[in-house]
Parts: structure tokens; C-alpha cells; sequence
């Protein structure tokens, strides 16, 4: 069976039809009401090699003879050729008002990009509720973000590779220089090439069972035998977290069962501590919250937002910056599990060296 693929054409104006168009089935429906190619031709603008080239072509992609081709005798289609316009006809008819919602759709997508008020922002970003609330509160204001997760490291690279306009990392609030955190991504950030934009002042602990029942209150407490413990993936910055905060326990990975077992995001951690497949994950509150999980808090971090120097003065950044200032957008971070906005810094600009304290330009250097 030969399979459909659908297209379509951006224009000042539809058609006079809502029809979804197709060359084939118009040359066949002119020849059959033309009765010669050549008339065909003259009725559709084209020329009469053209539509003599494509239907020959045609027949040879689909196996079949669409035109009687007898000299001097009236052009008609084949039998073959008259089903698949019966067959179009009725196709046509049946799914007319799914096309128009369709086309209504796709209209109102492409209304964006004609809409000069309107922008969009490319985003990579660790996991973060906030920012899908961020996605759909903007979107009303006309501000679009193309948000893709992915892990802080990895999202810092894409912005340095000028994949994405901005991207998103977390990291505690005063990690001392020779951190973990440090270490990670002292190397992706230049003070002079990147600008911080303060965004999120958030809670990160282990995710357990309700109530607890194995009374997991710290790191050390992941050591007991059977304790099953499920991370995220290398270079997210929850896993920088991890590997700080065992380092600052005097742990080593080895002490706990199932630091290789990974998870893309803190709501599939929570998911697998909810379905009875792990004891615990690190992860923020507001996962655990939302799959019913006791909660224990570990450690108070930042999420930064950084983009380039020279992507600040532009008007998706600037949108940006407004809707993380307003009001309406403090009250949504105040409302999350986990998260506040009074020291949030929404929306202000930070000297990467004054947000960082570890980060030291000469420091580093040597």
C-alpha cells in the first residue's frame, strides 16, 4: 500500500477551496475534464511537457497506468485513474473539517513569527518545575520559550556552541572554591562573556516514601544494606550536588547501592521512589510534593539563568527579564513547594564573580 505524506505553503491569502492539494490528482482531474493533456496544460499554467513529464512519472512511482495514451484518439484516464480520484473525492469530503482545524492550526502557530510583539527563546536547562511554570505563564504575555531539559553541563555547552540563547544550572548557595561545583563549571563560565540572571532560590533533599518508613534522615542513612538509592545522570547538576554532598560526609559512590541507576529528571525520580522501585532519589521538594513522597531536606541552592554578553540588549532577553520582575511571576514561585521567591533575585542581572564567590578569573588561570 503506498503511504501519505501531507505539506503545506505559507501565502498572503488562501485559496478559493479548503481542499488539501495535490499536483497528481489536479493534472488527473483536468485531463479528465479537458480530454487532452495539452488542454490540461492551458487550464493548470503549465506546460505541456511538464504535465506529459509528470504523469509519466507518476505512473512509473505508483506501477500503474493513469492515462489511455491512444494517438489520436481522446486523453482519458485509466480505470486506475478514476478510483483514485473517486477515492480522493471521498477522502476530501470526509475529512474536510478535521483539514480546516488543522490548517486553523497550523495558521495560528505561524501567527507567532508574523507577530512582531511576540518572541521566542531558546532555553536548555537542568530539570526545574519552575521553569515549566515560567514556559506557561510567559506564553500568555507572548513570550515563547523553546525549553529543552537536559543536564547543567551539557546545557552550559549548548550555550557556548550557540545552540540555545540562554541555558539553566543550579548550583548551593556558597560552595566553597574547591567544590565540586566549582570544579564543573568554573571552565563554561567567563566573567565578560557570560551574564548571570537570578531565577530560582529552591530546595533540594531525598525523596522517600510517605512517611518514611525506613527513617532515612541523612546521606549516611543511604549506607544501610538494602537501602535502594536511584541518581540522575553524569553531569546534571543534581549529580554535582550528590558528589559534593557525600564528599563533604566523607562517603564515596560505592557506599551506595544503585549510584548507577540514573534517571533523566527529578519527576521520574520521584516516580520510580513512588512505584517501590527505589528507596530514595535526590531530587527538589516540589517533585516529591506532587507524587505524595516524604521529603528531607539536604541543601538550599540557586538556579542560574546565563546567557552571552552580547544576547542581553535583545528583545527575547529583555521580554525574559520583564516577566521574571513582575509581580504575577513572584507569586507563582511562592506558591511552588520548595522554592522562594524573596531571594530568588528573579530577573536581576548578577556579576558572575559576586553570584559565584569561588569564581576567580586568576584563580582559575593558574
Amino acid at each position: 500500500m503506498h503511504k501519505i505524506e501531507l505539506s503545506y505553503l505559507l501565502s498572503p491569502q488562501r485559496g478559493k477551496d479548503a481542499l488539501i492539494r495535490n499536483p497528481m490528482m489536479d493534472m488527473l482531474h483536468a485531463v479528465s475534464e479537458q480530454g487532452s493533456i495539452s488542454k490540461a496544460a492551458r487550464a493548470l499554467g503549465l506546460s505541456y511537457r511538464h504535465v506529459w513529464g509528470s504523469l509519466k512519472d507518476w505512473e512509473q512511482t505508483l506501477g500503474r497506468s493513469l492515462i489511455v495514451w491512444d494517438k489520436g484518439q481522446r486523453a482519458r484516464l485509466t480505470e486506475f485513474g478514476d478510483k483514485l480520484l473517486w477515492a480522493e473525492r471521498q477522502a476530501q469530503a470526509r475529512l474536510a473539517p478535521q483539514i480546516e482545524a488543522l490548517r486553523g492550526d497550523i495558521e495560528r502557530a505561524f501567527s507567532t513569527a508574523f507577530d512582531d510583539s511576540a518572541h521566542v527563546l531558546t532555553l536548555y536547562a537542568s530539570h526545574d518545575a519552575a521553569l515549566l511554570a515560567l514556559r506557561d505563564q510567559a506564553s500568555a504575555q507572548g513570550l515563547h520559550l523553546d525549553l529543552r531539559f537536559m543536564g547543567s553541563v551539557d546545557a552550559i555547552a549548548a550555550l557556548n556552541a550557540g545552540r540555545c540563547m540562554m541555558a539553566g544550572f543550579h548550583a548551593r548557595d556558597q560552595p566553597a572554591r574547591h567544590s565540586v561545583a566549582a570544579q564543573t563549571y568554573r571552565s563554561l563560565l567567563k566573567p565578560g562573556l557570560h551574564k548571570l540572571i537570578g531565577f530560582a532560590h529552591r530546595q533540594q533533599g531525598l525523596m522517600v516514601a510517605r512517611n518514611n518508613p525506613l527513617r532515612i534522615d541523612s546521606l549516611a542513612d543511604l549506607k544501610q544494606p538494602g537501602i535502594r538509592y536511584v541518581n540522575r545522570l553524569q553531569g546534571s547538576g543534581t549529580r554535582v550536588l550528590l558528589d559534593e554532598l557525600l564528599a563533604e560526609a566523607g562517603m564515596a559512590a560505592c557506599d551506595i547501592q544503585g549510584y548507577g541507576t540514573v534517571e533523566p529528571s527529578h519527576t521520574a525520580v520521584a516516580q520510580a521512589v513512588a512505584s517501590g522501585a527505589a528507596d530514595a532519589g535526590l531530587g527538589i521538594e516540589a517533585a516529591a510534593r506532587e507524587k505524595g513522597l516524604g521529603f528531607v531536606p539536604l541543601a538550599r541552592e540557586r538556579y542560574h539563568l546565563v546567557c552571552l554578553k552580547s544576547e542581553l540588549p535583545t528583545p527575547p532577553v529583555q521580554a525574559l527579564l520583564r516577566e521574571l520582575q513582575g509581580g504575577a511571576w513572584q507569586a507563582t514561585l511562592d506558591a511552588l513547594p520548595g522554592y522562594g521567591g524573596a531571594l530568588a533575585q528573579s530577573g536581576k542581572v548578577l556579576s558572575l564573580r559576586a553570584a559565584l564567590p569561588w569564581w576567580s578569573y586568576r584563580k582559575a588561570k593558574d
